[in-house]
């Protein structure tokens, strides 16, 4: 890099201006929307496991549970952090929405 073209950087200031509550939020949105992709995942694999007849009764029912209690505990983080299932659903740009 020539001597010129580091002459026309921008100042730097050595602050980073983050507002903790909008870290906090986009953050938690991030996490959540990861959570419930693979949520979603999991419980399409589950169906085709299910329709192939590889489960047992109890594993049916285990799975059932475990999915109908993972979906109450993001219904409770989604209310603590004030996000709804829209919010979750980012958008790829050219590749479309997430979920």
């Amino acid at each position: 890099m020539s001597q010129s073209s580091l002459k026309h950087q921008p100042p730097k200031s050595g602050r980073i201006n983050l507002d903790p509550q909008g870290a906090e939020q986009g953050l938690a949105q991030l996490v959540l929307t990861v959570i419930e992709l693979l949520r979603q995942l999991v419980e399409r694999h589950a169906i085709r496991r299910v329709d192939g007849g590889t489960l047992t009764e109890e594993e049916i029912e285990n799975l059932g549970l475990a999915l109908m209690n993972l979906e109450v505990k993001m219904d409770e983080l989604k209310e603590i952090f004030d996000l709804d299932d829209e919010d979750l659903n980012i958008d790829l740009g050219p590749l479309g929405n997430l979920l």
